[in-house]
């Protein structure tokens, strides 16, 4: 298969996992579309609120994290996700931000990379991290025209240590908060929609 096949397959498979949160999300609008016409029982959107509130904030993050088995090579990093198999362009970074994620009392850090084909990966083990933190060190060295350099947000700069500061604070509080708001607005929506 040719790079550019693996590319254009790698983007389509990217654009699945923000198409599966839309559909989740809006899940608990077409049942209450459905329970105004009869079709379905009244509580139907309560249902489908609780079951996308935790299918889209418990799966959606782990859609496009690397999962053995994994290759590298000087320029790529090609990883097999739940959505199948991703290639990214480490030469070709575009964006770099930090999700962190909490379970069982333990804190949990992906770095969520897009290269310029909008191909995503999520990064996660050691070996890929020094592989992302060399790119974007040779890409903030050797800055193009043509290609301008990656952005990288603070706190993904941060933690990969390459900024000091305290922007991975800010941002771990603001991960801790955001599920903790938006996930009761959410399903208030969803019980107001099946008439509770």
């Amino acid at each position: 298969m040719s790079v550019r096949a693996n590319a254009a397959g790698s983007t389509a498979r990217a654009w699945l996992g923000p198409g599966l949160a839309v559909v989740l999300l809006l899940l608990p609008f077409g049942g209450y579309g459905l329970a105004r016409a009869g079709a379905v029982p009244e509580g139907t959107p309560v249902v489908l609120g609780l079951l996308s509130a935790a299918v889209g904030f418990l799966l959606f993050p782990a859609l496009y994290e690397e999962r053995a088995p994994f290759r590298h090579s000087s320029s790529r990093l090609v990883a097999r996700t739940l959505t199948g198999e991703r290639s990214v362009d480490l030469d070709r970074i575009a964006t770099v931000h930090l999700l962190t994620t909490f379970s069982y009392g333990r804190v949990y850090r992906t770095f969520v990379v897009r290269d310029s084909h909008g191909v995503r990966l999520g990064i996660t083990t050691e070996r890929s991290r020094r592989k992302l933190r060399r790119a974007i060190e040779k890409a903030d060295a050797n800055p193009s025209h043509d290609a301008p350099g990656p952005r990288v947000s603070r706190a993904a700069r941060t933690c990969l240590g390459l900024a000091p500061g305290r922007g991975l604070v800010s941002h771990t509080a603001v991960a801790l908060l955001l599920p903790a708001v938006l996930m009761p607005l959410y399903l208030v929506i969803a019980f107001r929609l099946g008439g509770h």
